[in-house]
């Protein structure tokens, strides 16, 4: 019997403020957990998603130590029907952005940012709609 989906779960310094970088990406709460009074698990998930689709879903948990993103060795990796318009919407909201490049696999743009707790994020353009 396959899975039925497969959610990525980060744990991060403060919930909250992973939350507010991933809305800049489309993403809002969904659930969420507190404990006294502080957000220490979230999901956050895109417009209209359902556990039984494709769309995106990231659950954010209170890390109980320090965030070592690099030795975490894992990057998300996100698609965008229009790659230069959301990074320069992210520019433009502060966010630090890299380059639009085009290389050979993903020909019609990709660009690098990071979350704030260092965790990679690569955004790409399946079509050419340059």
């Amino acid at each position: 019997m396959p899975i039925d989906a497969l959610t990525a779960y980060a744990h991060v310094a403060d919930v909250r403020r992973s939350v507010e970088f991933y809305r800049h990406l489309g993403l809002e709460i969904r659930s969420r957990y507190e404990s006294n009074g502080k957000l220490v698990w979230a999901l956050v998930a895109g417009p209209g998603d359902t556990p039984d689709d494709e769309g995106a879903r990231l659950m954010l948990a209170l890390a109980s130590g320090p965030i070592d993103a690099a030795n975490q060795a894992v990057l998300f990796y996100c698609w965008t029907a229009d790659v230069q318009a959301l990074h320069d919407e992210l520019a433009a909201a502060g966010v630090e952005v890299g380059d639009v490049e085009h290389p050979s696999y993903m020909q019609a743009g990709e660009f690098r940012a990071e979350d704030p707790d260092g965790y990679v994020i690569l955004v790409g353009q399946l079509d050419d709609a340059r």
